[in-house]
């Protein structure tokens, strides 16, 4: 079986923990030991505005100004990795991929080229308040300012929900909602039981 599984939730809500976790687990169950490959779009962008293009410069006025990028570059880091790096026989782990219903539409698009069957979602569902407090915890360069962090939680809320939603309402995806709130423990093993990773 190959896996298709997408994190998605407020900034702060632990998808990279949690697909690190995911990954190293079913490294240990695939007998086959397909690789794996991690979309990690922030990580990308970030990147992204540092180098020396013009559409990086201009990339990175947008992230200067603390203003949300637009799709077609957020559907570029990914669909840019996937044609490059995708396999036939590799497992596919999302970081924080859709950001919004149209990037949302575009992965289905392309999940379906690709003849991925029934990818799981991961909704780590957390309150604002919650998000806000882990973002000034962590330290993180972008995480410093509660302007920046109010802003990305303002995109989450106009952007990202109507992604979910998508996503929940899809019967393409297999959509699974896990209390964000919790011990990272908890919130792995409650994944596990949502998600048989043996299937």
């Amino acid at each position: 079986m190959l896996h298709t599984v997408i994190f998605i939730g407020r900034s702060g809500c632990g998808k990279g923990t949690q697909a690190d976790l995911i990954k190293d687990r079913i490294n240990r169950l695939d007998s086959d030991k397909k690789s794996i490959i991690y979309v990690e779009s922030g990580e990308h962008f970030r990147r992204f505005v540092n180098g020396n293009s013009y559409s990086s410069k201009l990339s990175r006025q947008i992230y200067e100004a603390d203003d949300r990028q637009p799709d077609f570059l957020a559907c570029f880091m990914w669909s840019n990795l996937l044609l490059e790096e995708l396999g036939d026989n590799m497992h596919i782990v999302f970081d924080g991929a859709a950001r919004s219903r149209p990037e949302a539409e575009l992965l289905t698009i392309a999940l379906k080229f690709y003849g991925r069957i029934k990818p799981a979602v991961i909704y780590l569902d957390v309150s604002r308040a919650w998000s806000e407090k882990r973002l000034l915890s962590r330290g993180r360069s972008d995480d410093v300012n509660i302007s920046k962090i109010n802003k990305r939680l303002d995109w989450f809320d106009k952007d990202v929900l109507p992604a979910i939603e998508f996503f929940k309402n899809n019967p393409y995806y297999r959509f699974i909602e896990i209390d964000g709130e919790q011990s990272i423990e908890k919130v792995h093993s409650d994944i596990i039981a949502a998600y048989d990773y043996q299937a």
